[in-house]
């Protein structure tokens, strides 16, 4: 066993946050000509915890997958994905400006809540675990959301926002996992760790 894990994400926020937990890992990402996208459609009637954990479970064997097609060394695989829901409504990441200020008007003045699933593969072992956070946003106005949007922070991000950025300004209250909410819930990641 190697002693570092295969990180399959773009996020540099999972990256920051097994450089805490002090993991070393090595960036297992997708080509060009891997549709990740197609991974991430939601299915119609689909559950936000359903999805979650099937997109994560999808993201983890293509990533398997591509390490055995670039014949590389072995070594556990891991990968994460992040949803924002509001009620059974997943908010997914803002395709452009207007989806972004939509996104962000309907998150205004409610408490929605984050699911992060983050799954490892050892070998044939699969193991998975799911981080339920509730965030509360402030009441914003629509001039604070644009305002926001032209930072283009919320671009990339499920839900269309980065806890760990500037819209902790518009939080007033969150529940759970702070790590979880950011995009890889470090308690979780290491029981699983732990377990391989």
């Amino acid at each position: 066993m190697k002693d570092f894990v295969y990180l399959a994400s773009q996020s540099p926020r999972r990256r920051q946050l097994l450089e805490q937990m002090g993991v070393r890992y090595e960036l297992l990402l997708a080509t060009p000509d891997e549709d990740t996208e197609l991974l991430e459609r939601v299915m119609p009637g689909e559950a936000p915890l359903t999805y979650v954990k099937r997109v994560t479970q999808l993201k983890l064997e293509a990533a398997v997958l591509r390490m055995q097609k670039r014949q590389l060394p072995l070594a556990p695989v891991l990968c994460a994905d992040t949803t924002v829901a509001l009620g059974r409504n997943i908010l997914g990441k803002p395709e452009n400006e207007q989806d972004a200020l939509r996104i962000l008007k309907t998150l205004s003045g409610q408490t929605h809540r984050v699911l992060t699933a983050v799954a490892v593969a050892s070998g044939r072992r699969r193991l998975l675990s799911v981080s339920v956070s509730k965030v509360r946003f402030a009441p914003m106005k629509l001039s604070e959301i644009k305002a926001y949007v032209a930072t283009g922070e919320p671009f990339g991000k499920a839900g269309a926002y980065g806890i760990q950025g500037l819209a902790a300004c518009h939080i007033s209250a969150i529940q759970g996992s702070y790590t979880g909410i950011m995009g890889l819930p470090i308690f979780e990641t290491a029981e699983l760790l732990k377990q391989l």
